[in-house]
């Protein structure tokens, strides 16, 4: 227990270090993966913009990359990042490769949701004259803000999962601090910390979620 103690100044940098990845890929991703889940919305045929080859070629895009695991997905997004960032390892490239993989998993979600919006509420909407982007900013988004809450945080949890793995890439954060100073160390007690550490980050954020998603849902 005193080696834990003895790193503490490491074990609070390492909690800096996954709330900020976290915290800036949730952010990124939440806002790229919104606007592919409205184009997927839109863009389906028979729907507000309807356009079926900007509609197919999103929706294989989305299912080519999404169920990649993260560790093979950040590996051949390798050229991207020296392209775009200038680095492929580190807290930046970490943070870059989470928010692009957490992009096409939200879209998705939002893509769902917004499907099951009623759609009498969109033909009401139409009679009176309002844009499609009109429609889904104004009408689409805001029928739909609970069940989104919930799906933005279940994308949390998983980015947290996912900021574990950054280790392997020199981005540093909670699961490298485990395995560094905690498993290759067989220092258990470290490990066991660490690991409720990520525990109470996940249930903090699953709770303000769900309080979340239930003042949307009780407007």
């Amino acid at each position: 227990m005193h080696e834990f103690l003895d790193n503490l100044s490491v074990y609070r940098e390492a909690i800096r270090q996954t709330f900020s990845i976290v915290s800036v890929s949730l952010v990124a991703g939440g806002v790229l993966g919104l606007a592919l889940g409205l184009v997927l919305y839109a863009t389906r045929p028979g729907s507000l913009l309807g356009n079926r080859a900007v509609f197919l070629a999103v929706n294989v895009l989305v299912n080519v990359v999404r169920p990649v695991p993260f560790v093979i997905f950040i590996t051949a997004i390798q050229p991207l990042m020296l392209h775009t960032i200038g680095t492929t390892i580190g807290t930046t490239a970490v943070t870059f490769a989470l928010s692009l993989s957490a992009a096409f998993a939200i879209s998705r979600i939002v893509e769902q949701n917004l499907l099951t919006v009623d759609p009498g509420v969109v033909e009401a909407a139409r009679a009176t004259g309002a844009r499609p982007v009109g429609i889904l900013l104004t009408v689409l988004i805001p029928e739909a803000l609970g069940p989104l809450i919930l799906g933005y945080t279940f994308v949390f949890v998983a980015i947290v999962d996912m900021s574990a793995q950054a280790g392997l890439f020199g981005g540093g954060g909670l699961g490298d601090f485990a395995i560094t100073y905690g498993s290759q160390r067989y220092n258990w007690p470290v490990v066991y910390i660490t690991v409720a550490t990520i525990v109470v980050i996940v249930q903090a954020g699953q709770f303000l979620g769900n309080w979340l998603a239930r003042r949307a849902l009780r407007r």
